[in-house]
């Protein structure tokens, strides 16, 4: 299907986003669509940070259902915008919750009560019904649902926003890192960027800036002397080859580490362990989270136990908050805020957004575009429910039929 690029009427104004990841792609295209004159800067490559490092799953919500029903409803519905606009980067496959022992059998009841109230389809099957569903499936199953979770594709879904973005006129500029602000009259101006190709520095005026570097989001908010009360979190994961499941698998228990199975392509994804971190730079699995990562896996799948290990690595979780609980942040919400600085700090001109996960890009992104909006005083409704971006592959033609 060839993209027919949406008619747009353009504004005079310029908004720069910094941070090339997930929340960033989806904002540039958010905005482009809008109208804004749209720059995007990253320092590495695009989605080389936390988005291209996440396993991969399509969270329904349920997961989050009985401790955080309002993102498990966004989830739901994030889930079901990302399967119609951009298909072809998703495997709407299925989940099964699975208990495997009485603890956790027990926890079914509140499971799905959490479910049916936060709008998230979960069927109990029985447990025999399950392993005719999934083969390598653990003997020791004693209670099983269906949820409509999902896998997608780490890159592919946020580089069709790009490849929108920039059909629609977006500078996407990799490898520019921001490195200063500049400020007057407590607004701030200018962000001044080094390119990291050519060792060169530049000035660049915009009427908007919006931190959407995640993790690292407040190294970024302290260059405008900022405060943004983000905590990275450090999530590694382990991939072995064979796909030992078609379903997304996870525990029916409350979400912990070690408790998800996802399939990729010929990959089988256990993940993931969560720790608070000082800084988002140079995270490694440790020996101690293979370990139990490879022993999670298999108490889910037992192939999984001597399984040919493909790859391990770590994620930066950017958990919202500057002060979270002992347990790794595991009790703190997954849900999104956009920050105006105006009205936190009294600096004009810059919003930060923070905290958040994969599935829900599309929508944090529209929140940080609405407030650009009032912001800016220009009234210009969200269109990435009814317009979908072009394939992802139109990003690495470096253009757009």
């Amino acid at each position: 299907m060839v993209f027919e690029t949406p008619r747009v009427d353009s504004l005079p104004l310029r908004v720069a986003i910094i941070g090339g990841g997930g929340t960033g792609a989806a904002l540039a295209w958010d905005l482009a669509l809008r109208g804004f004159r749209v720059a995007l800067f990253e320092r590495g490559e695009f989605l080389s940070g936390t988005t291209g490092r996440h396993h991969g799953q399509l969270h329904s919500g349920a997961r989050y259902a009985s401790g955080d029903p309002e993102i498990a409803r966004e989830c739901m519905a994030e889930t079901l915008a990302l399967r119609r606009l951009v298909p072809d980067a998703i495997e709407y496959n299925g989940g099964l919750f699975v208990a495997l022992d009485g603890e956790e059998a027990a926890y079914g009841e509140r499971f799905a009560e959490a479910c049916a109230e936060a709008g998230i389809p979960a069927r109990e099957i029985a447990p025999a019904r399950a392993r005719e569903l999934e083969p390598g499936l653990s003997p020791r199953v004693e209670r099983a649902f269906l949820v409509p979770d999902g896998t997608f594709d780490a890159w592919r879904v946020p580089a069709a926003f790009l490849a929108g973005a920039r059909a629609l006129g977006a500078e996407l500029r990799p490898w520019t890192e921001v490195v200063g602000f500049d400020a007057s009259e407590g607004r701030v101006m200018a962000a001044r960027v080094r390119d990291r190709t050519r060792a060169s520095e530049e000035r660049v005026e915009a009427d908007y800036f919006v931190n959407a570097c995640g993790a690292w989001g407040a190294s970024i908010g302290a260059l405008a002397g900022l405060e943004v009360p983000v905590t990275p979190a450090a999530g590694s994961m382990l991939a072995v080859k064979g796909r030992l499941c078609d379903m997304v698998i996870s525990r029916l228990r409350p979400p912990g580490d070690g408790d998800i199975l996802v399939p990729q392509r010929g990959l089988s994804i256990i993940g993931s362990t969560q720790r608070l971190v000082e800084t988002p730079e140079g995270l490694l699995p440790t020996d101690g989270e293979m370990e139990f990562l490879r022993r999670s896996g298999a108490e889910l799948a037992p192939a999984f136990a001597d399984a040919e290990v493909d790859s391990a690595w770590c994620a930066a979780r950017p958990l919202f908050g500057a002060a979270l609980d002992e347990a790794g942040g595991r009790a703190a919400s997954r849900d999104f805020a956009v920050l105006d600085h105006e009205s936190r700090d009294r600096v004009a001109g810059v919003a930060s957004v923070v905290g958040g996960k994969a599935t829900t890009l599309r929508i944090m992104a529209e929140k940080a575009a609405d407030l650009v909006c009032r912001a800016l005083g220009v009234e210009r409704q969200c269109r990435t429910l009814e317009t979908a971006p072009p394939s992802w592959r139109q990003l690495y033609r470096g253009r757009v039929p």
